[in-house]
């Protein structure tokens, strides 16, 4: 009997252009999904062949242009275990612990980092690929991942939760950056 190997996600999927934050489509809350078909999991396999392209831990639909709820991710928590998944209409119902402020960075602000506060627990729930209920906790980095990629699903990039001459800096830097101007 030959042994087949697991499917690597993101194998069959197609590479997108991420979106740079300027464009619209990354600052409005996205769309539920309400159709769970082949065009949903040909979303979430170009997510993660695009997330793994542009070596990601996370990547929301919006950041390709698509504005509904799902994201992807492939990311470690503090101990170095390894989250890998996606989430369909995920919505952060729990962010608590210590508030932690770290590096972070976003695809769609390349070559943007800033120290960025985020609580150290997190909780999602949202849906798989069929429409069944998923719960997905977090904590330390991959908490931040969660987080992350929720706050896109909602309009919002890392840079908003900044403040005072943090924000400052990093809206100096952002102004300067090419990605910056190319709205539509």
């Amino acid at each position: 009997m030959a042994r087949t190997r697991p499917r690597i996600p993101g194998s069959n999927g197609t590479v997108h252009p991420v979106v740079p934050w300027a464009q619209t489509v990354l600052r409005a809350p996205c769309a539920t999904v309400t159709t769970f078909d082949d065009q949903l999991e040909r979303l979430v396999e170009d997510l993660f062949a695009t997330m793994y392209a542009a070596d990601g831990v996370g990547l929301a639909a919006n950041q390709i242009g698509v504005g509904l709820r799902v994201f992807v991710f492939d990311c470690p928590d503090d101990e170095d275990v390894r989250h890998l998944g996606h989430l369909v209409n995920p919505v952060l119902v729990e962010a608590d612990g210590v508030q932690v402020r770290g590096e972070e960075g976003c695809l769609s602000l390349p070559g943007l980092r800033a120290p960025t506060p985020r609580w150290d627990r997190a909780l999602v729930r949202g849906q798989d690929l069929t429409g069944a209920d998923l719960e997905i906790e977090g904590t330390g980095f991959f908490a931040r991942c969660l987080q992350h990629e929720s706050d896109h699903l909602d309009g919002t990039v890392f840079l908003n939760r900044l403040t005072g001459l943090t924000r400052f800096r990093a809206d100096r830097k952002a102004a300067r950056a090419d990605w910056y101007h190319r709205a539509t």
